[in-house]
């Protein structure tokens, strides 16, 4: 039998559970161990059995790593944490900043390509998996327009910017799309959007006490990259009512492609996802080109790679031979 693939997960939130969830799901892949920045004693993983140890100590299981996932957050976590992983082990990450991503891209291939390694990076549905429709769709037709819609749904990086923000003690926040918006773009009509016309951003916010209201207001919805250029609302809550109200992780979205072939007729192509947990199906998703990290590693690979970099056979458990008598 092949040796199974050995995973780690570093922090353990929501993400780092659905990884663990992900991993158990996967016959050719193990979990060797759990790297938080929390006291382990006080982290208990779904498997009792899964050894949970100190960030700060990975280094000590070097040896028992084939890939590990990064599951922190892009604000904070990811910038630091992913070029200083990379540069010791094959690493995916989730980074989903999209206006960063170039820059993080150079960060994480300067200390892959040094320490002979190789990085994933923006692994996911968005970026990741709606990455490769947009590119699909102007591949095929040239002539169009692309467009991307998002929710309803909770985002998970959108959730934690806000819970970074000075005065608030939780959070949740969801993206809404324009029903019109989609209906216009289905027709084939092909409008020009702008990004404040295409979605509406909901948080919930519970404050810590002696919090101002207003400034957290204020710095949530000026807030670059994140929250400027949407409409957004921000409702203070109990903790109470976010717990009963909004625990759930729901999420989805479209990539619509509408143009036309070189016929001349009207094409629309969509892709869509309907999540009732993001962080579940990111975590799969993170799983899945783990499979590839160790498979580009195997080969001699290095440095940082994207989803446009992956050939689809990498993230199938499969043989090439099935593959082609059973999905092709």
């Amino acid at each position: 039998m092949t040796e199974k693939i050995r995973i780690a997960i570093a922090g353990y939130g929501n993400l780092g559970r659905g990884t663990e969830a992900a991993v158990a799901q996967s016959a050719d892949m193990t979990l060797t161990g759990i790297y938080t920045r929390r006291d382990p004693s006080g982290v208990q993983p779904l498997d009792a059995a899964v050894p949970v140890r100190r960030l700060d100590d990975i280094d000590a299981h070097r040896d028992e790593i084939d890939v590990l996932i990064l599951c922190g957050g892009s604000r904070n976590d990811l910038p630091e944490q992913g070029p200083a992983l990379a540069a010791r082990f094959n690493t995916v990450d989730s980074f989903d900043t999209h206006a960063r991503i170039p820059q993080y891209f150079e960060a994480v291939d300067v200390a892959a390509r040094a320490g002979g390694t190789v990085a994933l990076i923006s692994v996911g549905w968005d970026p990741g998996l709606f990455s490769l429709n947009r590119l699909f769709g102007e591949a095929i037709l040239p002539q169009g327009e692309t467009y991307t819609f998002w929710g309803k749904g909770l985002s998970q990086g959108h959730s934690d910017a806000v819970r970074r923000v000075p005065g608030v003690k939780a959070a949740v926040q969801y993206t809404v799309p324009s029903p019109e918006a989609i209906e216009q773009v289905r027709s084939g009509a092909r409008p020009v959007l702008s990004t404040r016309q295409k979605h509406t951003r909901e948080c919930f916010v519970v404050l810590q006490e002696g919090a101002d209201a207003d400034q957290v207001r204020e710095a949530i919805v000026t807030m670059p990259d994140y929250f400027a250029d949407y409409d957004t609302t921000v409702t203070f809550i109990s903790e109470e009512t976010l717990q009963r109200e909004h625990s759930a992780m729901p999420h989805g979205g479209f990539v619509i492609r509408s143009g036309e072939s070189g016929t001349g007729e009207k094409q629309v192509v969509e892709y869509s996802l309907t999540l009732e947990s993001n962080p579940g199906f990111t975590s799969s998703v993170l799983v899945a080109y783990a499979r590839a990290a160790h498979r580009l590693s195997r080969a001699g690979e290095r440095g940082a790679r994207t989803v446009f970099d992956i050939a689809p056979a990498l993230l199938s458990p499969r043989t090439p031979e099935e593959l082609r008598r059973d999905l092709l």
